[in-house]
């Protein structure tokens, strides 16, 4: 019944994708319909009968397309996400066609093979410990739940308690030490793991997110001489500037204490495939764990994730799976589930392997520094615009933006109205958030197709937006 189909299914399927990508660049770099009215579009009774796969997938083209985001788009700016690069997106294709569950390496022998392969080369890209573990997981939240899962066993274990067997009940405290302007999913990796999000001890930072090195000092001598169990949470690319902690002091201070280091570094992380921006994450490599997102800067499809942890057998401890009808790995076996929280679960790793293999080291980085140089250029250009202010060092890839001028509007009022404005305007796409008790418009260049010349044209149809919001436009 199906077989017979299925090659002109599967090009329908590719040629509707392609005509959606290659006009990208030039269409509204955000949906022509939002969820109300895409909710309508799709809403329908429980369909009774089957129809046939071309019209099920000619209708779902037909739904879909209006309220589908531009992420993919060079002008996408309003979250920290990658454009999904087409070798991976192939890849992808390929990878649901097959079918594979990547639960362990007997069920899916090549899904496993290359993960194997493709977790020594994220090691090799991100200039990471080689000895450590890497599980492939939906994304960064996924990635800081199973590295503070493996960081609060082997601190707990340390002391004689097994949390993986006996749970948090009665278990000695762990005092967690974290940025003030930590990402909200460090946070819930917090929850979902019985450490509350409450309990954490939040250092103050600076003006650009950067933890305090002096009051960060201060409360680890206190609980180093109190003997507490210390896991201390750092950031490679703060959300909305783009800052790093100062690993360099911050590292050794903590594992002075006995402290457990993890990195959060959804997208900062990748700064260290850069020749030119690497620096900018010296010291992270002397860190416990480190959490990244694949689907940002390396341009895998959603959903990508990786979560490296240095000590294998406390990643395996707090992540590993058994049942007797599971095969057991041996000695120089990878079995994929013992360093993730699922069993059943697409098989992401050949889409990493394959973007990996199609960029290369210098393909990588040169992604990272034309974004980069992107967002340079960009808030070069706002700031020499009259009323519009660039709250942040721009190092990497993220822009703080404050708009004024002299209007009646105060300057929350006024980015507001610039912000609904460029995106009614639909040639960029950035969105607002709080920073440092300010409302501003945030922009985060992430886009493989995002270049120097993309962030000029970008530029200044900001510019035209505020000059109409501040005109009454």
């Amino acid at each position: 019944m199906y077989e017979n189909g299925i090659a002109s299914l599967f090009a329908a399927a590719a040629d509707r994708a392609a005509r959606f990508r290659e006009k990208i660049r030039d269409r509204p770099q955000r949906p022509s319909q939002d969820y109300a009215s895409s909710l309508e579009a799709f809403d329908e009774p429980l369909p009774e009968h089957s129809s046939s796969m071309q019209d099920a997938l000619e209708e779902l083209w037909e739904k879909a397309e209006p309220g589908l985001h531009m992420p993919t788009g060079p002008r996408f700016f309003g979250w920290v996400m990658g454009g999904s690069h087409p070798v991976g997106v192939a890849a992808d294709f390929m990878a649901s066609a097959w079918g594979q569950n990547a639960g362990n390496h007997m069920a899916a022998p090549s899904a496993a093979a290359a993960e194997t392969v493709a977790a020594r080369w994220l090691l090799e890209l991100l200039d990471l410990p080689r000895e450590s573990s890497v599980g492939f997981v939906t994304g960064a939240t996924a990635a800081n739940f199973t590295c503070l899962a493996a960081a609060r066993s082997s601190l707990l274990r340390g002391v004689g308690w097994d949390a993986d067997a006996r749970g948090l009940f009665g278990a000695p405290p762990i005092t967690v030490l974290i940025g003030d302007d930590a990402h909200t999913t460090i946070f819930s990796a917090l929850q979902y793991l019985g450490l509350g999000h409450e309990r954490v001890e939040r250092i103050p930072t600076d003006e650009d997110g950067r933890i305090d090195v002096g009051e960060f000092t201060t409360r680890l001598g206190q609980l180093k001489t109190q003997g507490a169990l210390i896991l201390v949470i750092l950031q490679a690319g703060q959300i909305n500037t783009g800052a790093f902690d100062n690993f360099d002091e911050l590292i050794p201070l903590a594992k002075s204490a006995g402290a457990w280091v993890h990195i959060d570094g959804a997208f900062g992380l990748w700064a260290r495939a850069s020749v030119n921006k690497r620096h900018l994450a010296t010291g992270v490599e002397r860190a416990d764990s480190w959490a990244t997102d694949g689907h940002k800067w390396l341009q895998v499809p959603y959903d990508g994730g990786y979560a490296f942890v240095r000590d294998e057998l406390s990643h395996r401890r707090a992540m590993t799976m058994s049942a007797s009808y599971l095969p057991v790995a041996s000695d120089y076996e990878r079995d994929p589930a013992q360093y993730v929280p699922e069993l059943s679960r697409r098989a992401r790793g050949f889409a990493t392997w394959a973007v990996i293999k199609h960029l290369g080291r210098d393909g990588v980085s040169a992604i990272v520094e034309r974004n980069c140089d992107a967002a340079s250029e960009m808030a070069s250009i706002l700031s020499g615009e009259p009323g519009i202010e660039v709250l942040n060092t721009v190092a990497l890839n993220q822009i703080v933006v404050s708009f004024g001028g002299g209007v009646a509007l105060d300057r929350d009022s006024l980015t507001a109205r610039v912000i609904q404005r460029i995106q009614e305007t639909g040639e960029v796409f950035a969105g607002g958030a709080r920073w440092k008790g300010k409302s501003v418009m945030r922009i985060s260049v992430t886009n493989y197709l995002t270049d120097v010349e993309e962030g000029r044209r970008a530029a200044q149809s900001i510019i035209g937006s505020y000059r109409a919001a501040v005109n009454g436009g």
